[in-house]
């Protein structure tokens, strides 16, 4: 199994986890690592790189079979609006490429914003900082090393 920067975080957390490694589709998001995996979308969690109309980036943590309203997000954290990044800036800002993108062990701190509902999910599998790399975790867990805001932006 890879040895990213995520895992190193999580290594150091002390957080329980295994790993899922996947055959990785271009453009088949949650739908395939989902699939590939025998899980349900909605416990996949997605990572993505945002910035607000000041171009400060962001983090925003949603289950995998919905969207973000980037109009309520911009509402909930007093920006302007909030839009996806170009992969580019997402690769700068996070230190990874977009498909393996992980909120653990970015390459810039950024703010985190999790979809307040995946804390009740009794498992999650968020990606280990690698194309076609999991990592199943107590949402828990996670809450405790990103310290996220939540919010409700799913729809």
């Amino acid at each position: 199994m890879p040895v990213t920067a995520a895992i190193r975080v999580l290594r150091a957390a002390g957080v329980e986890y295994t790993e899922h490694p996947y055959d990785y589709e271009e453009k088949g998001g949650t739908a395939v690592s989902a699939r590939e995996l025998g899980v349900d979308e909605h416990c996949v969690v997605k990572t993505l790189v945002m910035e607000d109309d000041r171009k400060r980036p962001l983090v925003v943590l949603m289950h995998g079979d919905r969207q973000v309203s980037t109009k309520e997000l911009a509402r909930a954290i007093g920006a302007r609006s909030v839009a996806p990044c170009s992969p580019d800036t997402a690769n700068r800002h996070s230190g990874y490429v977009v498909g393996g993108t992980s909120p653990f062990g970015t390459r810039h701190p950024m703010p985190v914003y999790m979809e307040e509902s995946i804390l009740d999910l009794p498992r999650i599998y968020i990606n280990g900082g690698r194309r076609g790399f999991l990592v199943g975790m107590l949402p828990g867990d996670a809450a405790r090393i990103l310290s996220p805001v939540l919010v409700r932006v799913g729809v």
